[in-house]
C-alpha cells in the first residue's frame, strides 16, 4: 500500500486502534522517551504528541513498534508475505524459458517492475511548502532519550548522498546529534555506504552534499534501513514495498532528489576537508551507551517542511524497543534472496531481540549431508550484514526458531560442546564493546542438527560445593531438572575470575555431563533467562570468553565455558573503555508517574528502568 503521506499512516494507525494521542504539554527530553519505554514493552500503541513543549510541530513515536504496525506501515496482512513476494520475484527472473510463448508470459510481471522504479517530478513538492528564514534546529521538537546521552538526536533521519565516483544514490540511517542550530553530528559508520561516499568526497578534495529528510511514506523510513548492496536503489525497494513509483523533486539547494511527500528536508553538506566532532554518546539499540567518538559535521543550509507536517522520531535502547519489529520485517523479507542467492539449503532464520540483531542468529536447514550446517555457517559469516553476527546456530528444518523452549531444548540436547563448535574471527559492529579490537572480534557458530547417534547421560552438578567457590554469588540449576546440561554461575568480579572457577569446577570434579556453564556478572538477574541472553550476546567476545578447561595430557574437556562478565583492565587486561547500560534518571521516573493519568494512557505502567536501574555500573556512561 502507498500512502500519501505520514498523516495519512497516522490516521490507518487510529483507525486500527493503534495510536494514541497525547494533548497535554510534554518535554522532548527524557519526558516522551520514558512514556515510550513504558508502552512498548508492554504491547503499547504508538503515541502522537501534540504539543510538545517548544516546538509547534507534532512528533510521532513507536509508530513501527509491533508486527501489526510495521505490517500496517509496508502494506501487508504478514510480513512473511513480503518475503513471498520476493521469492516469487527472483523465481521469475532466474528460471530459464523454455520458448518464446514463456518469455513473452513474462511481460506483464515486467511491465509491473518497472512502476516501481522512481520518477522524477518539475517544481516543487509538498514537502518544500514552507522554507524556514533562518536553519534553526531549535525549532523542530528533536528528543533527548537517555540521561547520559551527548545531546539531542534526530533518531529517525533518512541520509541522502550520491556517490561522486558512479553517481549512485544512497538512503541510510544515521544517528544525528544536534550540535548547534545549523549543524549535526553525522554518525555513519565505517561499514556503511554514506561513509564510503564521504570517503570518495574526501580523496576528491571536494564537498559532499547531503540532504536529510524525515517522515513520508514509512517505506521510505523502512528502506533506509534495510541491508541493500551498494548499487541498489532504495528508492526501488520502496517503489516494491509501496507496489507504487516513488515520485521525486529536486532539492532547494543541491542535486538530490527526494520523495515530495516527506514532511521534513535538511539541505546541507560535510565537509571533508574538516576536522571531525566528537559526537556522543548516546543510549543505543544495544541497551549500552555507543560512547562518544570521532565523526563529521554536517553543515545544514536550508530546512523546508510540508503544511502540517508531523516529527517522526524513534526510542532505542533495552530491548523491546521499535527497532525489534523494524529488524523482524528485515529478517522475513532478506531471507528469501539469501536461500536463491547463497545459501539454498536453509529452511528459515530468526534473530531473537535479545541478541539486538545480528549478535545472535538462528538457522534452521535441510540437512543432507554431514558437515552441512559449517559450511552454512561460513556463507551466512560472508553474507553483507551477517558479517558482524557473533553467535549463530544451526538446526533442522522442523525447529520453530521463535519457540526458544524447543530451541534452547534442541539446543543442548544435540550440540557437542567440542565437535559441535566452530570458531571464527572477522568485523563486528563498530557499536560491539565486548570485542579486544574496535570492529574487530571472535565468531562462534554452533551445529544444533541431529546427529546420527545420540548421547546425553544425565548431567549432575554438586551445587552446593560450587557454591563454595570464592566468588560465587548463586548458580542456576533449574534446567538440570529437565536433563538439560547448562549451567549458569553468577560471579564477583575479580581478576581472571571465570576461568579459575572454570579450572576449580574441573579440579574438584564437581560436574558431569554438564555441556554448557555461563558465567554472568554480580549485578545480573540469573533466573531471567532473557537478560542472561542480552547479556552474554553484549558481552562477550567468543573468541577471548568461549573456553574449556584441559586434562594432564592437554585434551580440551567436553564442557565449554562462556565468560559474559564485564570486562576490565585491572582484571582482564582490556584496554577499551566499557559502557553502562542504558536506563532512565529518578527525576524523569517520578514524573510520568505523576502524570501519567494526564496522558490518558489508562493504568499506571510501572517504569521498565526501575528493573535495570539496580544493574547500573558505577559512573555514567562510561562504566567505573
Amino acid at each position: 500500500m502507498a500512502y500519501s503521506d505520514l498523516k495519512e499512516f497516522v490516521d490507518i494507525l487510529e483507525q486500527k486502534g493503534e495510536l494514541h494521542r497525547i494533548g497535554v504539554e510534554v518535554d522532548s527530553e527524557f519526558e516522551i522517551s520514558e512514556i515510550n519505554d513504558r508502552l512498548i514493552k508492554n504491547g503499547g500503541k504508538a503515541v502522537l504528541f501534540e504539543n510538545v513543549k517548544g516546538s509547534e510541530f507534532p512528533v510521532l513515536v513507536n509508530a513501527m513498534g509491533s508486527k501489526r504496525r510495521i505490517e500496517l506501515a509496508l502494506g501487508v496482512a504478514d510480513v512473511d508475505d513480503i518475503g513471498a513476494r520476493i521469492l516469487s520475484l527472483f523465481e521469475m527472473m532466474t528460471t530459464p524459458k523454455r520458448g518464446f510463448m514463456e518469455k513473452v508470459k513474462m511481460l506483464p510481471q515486467l511491465k509491473e517492475i518497472t512502476k516501481w522504479a522512481p520518477s522524477r517530478v518539475k517544481g516543487k513538492g509538498a514537502c518544500q511548502e514552507n522554507i524556514m528564514a533562518e536553519v534553526d534546529l531549535d525549532k523542530l521538537p528533536i528528543l533527548k532519550t537517555w540521561p547520559h546521552d551527548g545531546g539531542k538526536f534526530i533518531t529517525f533521519p533518512v541520509v541522502h548522498s550520491i556517490s561522486e565516483e558512479k553517481q549512485l544514490h544512497n538512503m541510510g540511517m544515521y544517528r544525528m546529534q544536534v550540535l548547534d542550530k545549523q549543524s549535526t553530528g553525522m554518525h555513519w559508520h565505517m561499514h556503511k555506504d554514506g561513509a564510503n561516499h564521504y570517503n570518495e568526497y574526501k580523496t576528491a578534495g571536494k564537498r559532499m552534499p547531503v540532504t536529510v529528510t524525515l517522515g513520508g511514506d514509512p517505506s521510505y523510513t523502512y528502506a533506509a534501513t534495510a541491508p541493500l548492496p551498494s548499487e541498489v536503489d532504495e528508492y526501488m525497494l520502496a517503489g516494491f514495498l509501496r507496489q507504487k513509483s516513488v515520485r521525486l523533486v529536486k532539492c532547494l539547494t543541491n542535486d538530490i532528489y527526494i520523495p515530495e511527500d516527506v514532511d521534513f528536508v535538511l539541505e546541507g553538506y560535510v565537509d571533508p576537508s574538516e576536522d571531525l566532532i566528537l559526537e556522543g554518546p548516546f543510549g543505543d539499540h544495544t541497551g549500552y551507551y555507543s560512547l562518544a567518538d570521532m565523526y563529521p559535521k554536517f553543515h545544514i543550509t536550508s530546512i523546508s517542511y510540508k503544511n502540517n507536517p508531523i516529527f517522526p522520531a524513534t526510542v532505542v535502547g533495552i530491548p523491546p524497543q521499535e527497532d525489534v519489529f523494524i529488524g523482524l520485517a528485515t529478517e522475513r523479507m532478506f531471507l528469501a534472496p539469501i536461500k536463491m542467492t547463497m545459501v539454498p539449503e536453509i529452511a528459515d532464520m530468526h534473530m531473537p531481540m535479545e541478541g539486538v540483531f545480528h549478535n545472535i542468529v538462528l538457522n534452521s536447514i535441510n540437512k543432507s549431508y554431514p558437515g552441512q550446517s559449517m559450511k552454512v555457517m561460513s556463507a551466512l559469516w560472508g553474507a553483507g550484514q551477517m558479517m558482524f553476527n557473533k553467535y549463530l546456530a544451526v538446526f533442522d528444518e522442523n525447529i520453530e526458531l521463535t519457540n526458544y523452549t524447543d530451541v534452547l531444548f534442541e539446543f543442548v540436547k544435540n550440540t557437542h560442546p567440542i565437535d559441535d563448535v566452530l570458531f571464527s574471527r572477522g568485523p563486528m559492529d563498530v557499536l560491539d564493546h565486548a570485542s579486544e579490537k574496535f570492529a574487530e572480534g571472535g565468531k562462534m557458530g554452533f551445529d544444533a542438527t541431529k546427529k546420527a547417534v545420540l548421547n546425553n547421560p544425565k548431567p549432575t552438578a554438586a551445587v552446593d560445593k560450587i557454591l563454595e567457590i570464592d566468588n560465587v554469588l548463586s548458580v542456576n540449576s533449574d534446567l538440570l531438572i529437565e536433563d538439560l546440561g547448562l549451567l549458569i554461575i553468577r560471579l564477583k568480579k575479580s581478576k581472571n575470575v571465570a576461568r579459575s572457577v572454570a579450572q576449580q569446577i574441573y579440579n574438584d570434579k564437581l560436574i558431569e555431563n554438564i555441556k554448557f556453564i555461563i558465567f554472568v556478572e554480580e549485578v545480573s538477574i540469573i533466573s531471567d533467562y532473557g537478560d542472561i541472553v542480552w547479556r552474554l550476546a553484549n558481552n562477550s567476545d567468543p573468541s577471548r570468553d568461549c573456553f574449556y578447561t584441559y586434562d594432564n595430557n592437554g585434551k580440551a574437556q567436553p564442557t565449554l565455558f562462556i565468560d559474559g562478565l564485564r570486562k576490565d583492565k585491572e582484571c582482564d587486561d582490556f584496554d577499551r573503555q566499557w559502557p553502562n547500560i542504558v536506563t532512565m534518571d529518578e527525576a524523569t521516573i517520578a514524573l510520568v508517574d505523576k502524570r501519567w493519568a494526564e496522558y490518558g494512557l489508562g493504568e499506571l505502567i510501572k517504569s521498565p528502568s526501575i528493573k535495570y536501574r539496580k544493574q547500573l555500573y558505577g559512573g555514567g556512561a562510561v562504566a567505573e
